[in-house]
């Protein structure tokens, strides 16, 4: 009875918005369709550490992993198993692991690292800081697909993610780490311009956002030109011994990064505080301010055909309005703060985090992290038109080019569900 009770409880702090989400593993084959039937979802494959009874799919290295990026040629796809401190390369079509990139290192590997930047302070740590492990979160290709960067949630001496943590830079033609770089602390989300100028790195732990330039196609020259405040740097002064709980203790909690597809503005959806999406000029290195109007505790954010996509997390929706209705609020703001109405509403699964959209647009993909399923919308009527289950608890996804298949990162929440990649067919 004590052992039922404890679980409740650790779910009920798990799921503080909605019903408790039942643990889920679907089998290979489960299919949905929408009522109209042009559109199918089908699970095809998966790769778990949940059931080792299931050898075909059994793999040691899924542990808790956070994305996965699939290489712009199709040929791969890389997944973040954040637990493990390991980025798993597999072969599409097959799912074969091609190979397992470990994210641990020491002063032997000095040589990686770039030169200091200046703009980030170790007040904590003083010894051995290029000691550590690397926890992996999000991913980003530059260069055509040639590089893939991986920011860590922290190096692992960092119970508390208050010091600078990293970012490495994998060459995909041998997959292999061939640079590392400083970061704020506890960073995220990680974003390309669409013209290869810079790199994004949003920090989630003190609201600053760091701009590297990558113009050039050496690694060794490639160099941070500023980290920008949104609103208030946050001072960082938690225990060295005891962890806190950083995922709320992190004011405006910077998450979805986007830059528009003229390459001048940084949009940084802000999921903590009072929402809203943060307004950088590029060029100019400022934020100019913050634009409300949507719903609060957006997670993603995503540009596609004039329209700006939003993942609501919190309260389970796919928000959406023309990218130039929202550009004029940002480039009008009065005291850094604008306000717009106007926003289309699809309710999908609760905890809605990461969505993307298929190549020829007609499509989000939701996945739904307390609701255990992918949800899809129509974006002809923005609206949900298809919900196949996911293994606990999905977090991370991404689609193939040629929008055939949709890969799925499931998580988990305090060692329960997770521990797995979904491999869906897609048919319209």
């Amino acid at each position: 009875m004590k052992t039922k009770f404890f679980l409740f409880v650790l779910l009920a702090f798990a799921f503080p918005f909605g019903a408790i989400a039942q643990f889920v593993h679907p089998s290979i084959g489960k299919s949905v369709s929408s009522e109209d039937g042009t559109f199918t979802i089908t699970l095809v494959g998966k790769k778990q550490q949940y059931s080792a009874a299931e050898k075909d799919t059994w793999d040691t290295d899924v542990r808790s992993p956070k994305s996965v990026n699939i290489h712009p040629n199709g040929t791969k796809y890389y997944v973040n198993s954040l637990e493990a401190a390991k980025t798993v390369v597999y072969e599409a079509g097959s799912n074969n692991k091609l190979k397992v990139i470990q994210h641990r290192f020491s002063e032997a590997d000095s040589a990686l690292w770039s030169k200091p930047s200046g703009l980030f302070e170790f007040t904590h740590y003083k010894k051995n800081l290029n000691d550590f492990f690397g926890k992996p979160v999000e991913s980003a290709f530059s260069h055509g697909g040639r590089y893939l960067w991986i920011p860590y949630y922290r190096r692992s001496y960092d119970i508390n993610a208050q010091d600078p943590s990293a970012v490495a830079i994998i060459d995909t033609e041998t997959d292999s780490i061939i640079r590392l770089m400083e970061t704020g602390p506890l960073p995220k989300m990680i974003a390309v311009s669409p013209d290869n100028r810079f790199i994004a790195i949003t920090h989630w732990g003190n609201n600053t956002v760091g701009i590297i330039d990558i113009m050039s196609d050496s690694p060794e020259n490639w160099h941070y030109v500023s980290c920008i405040e949104v609103g208030k740097k946050l001072t960082l002064n938690f225990s060295l011994t005891h962890s806190v709980d950083r995922d709320v203790n992190s004011g405006l909690c910077l998450r979805g990064t986007v830059f528009t597809k003229d390459n001048r503005y940084l949009l940084v959806g802000c999921m903590g505080g009072n929402g809203g999406i943060a307004v950088i000029d590029v060029p100019n290195a400022k934020y100019l301010g913050t634009v409300y109007g949507m719903m609060t505790n957006l997670r993603h954010l995503v540009i596609r055909g004039g329209y700006l996509y939003l993942s609501i997390n919190k309260f389970g929706y796919v928000q959406r309005i023309p990218l130039k209705d929202f550009m004029r609020a940002a480039t009008q703001m009065e005291n850094k703060k604008a306000t717009i109405d106007g926003w289309e509403n699809c309710k999908v699964g609760s905890g809605t985090r990461t969505i993307e959209i298929t190549p020829n647009g007609r499509y989000v993909v939701a996945a739904c992290n307390s609701s255990n399923c992918l949800s899809i919308v129509d974006t002809k009527t923005m609206k949900n038109i298809a919900t196949i289950p996911a293994d606990s608890f999905p977090v991370g996804l991404d689609i193939s080019k040629d929008g055939k298949y949709v890969y799925t990162t499931s998580q988990g929440h305090s060692g329960h569900g997770g521990n797995c990649v979904d491999i869906y067919r897609m048919d319209y």
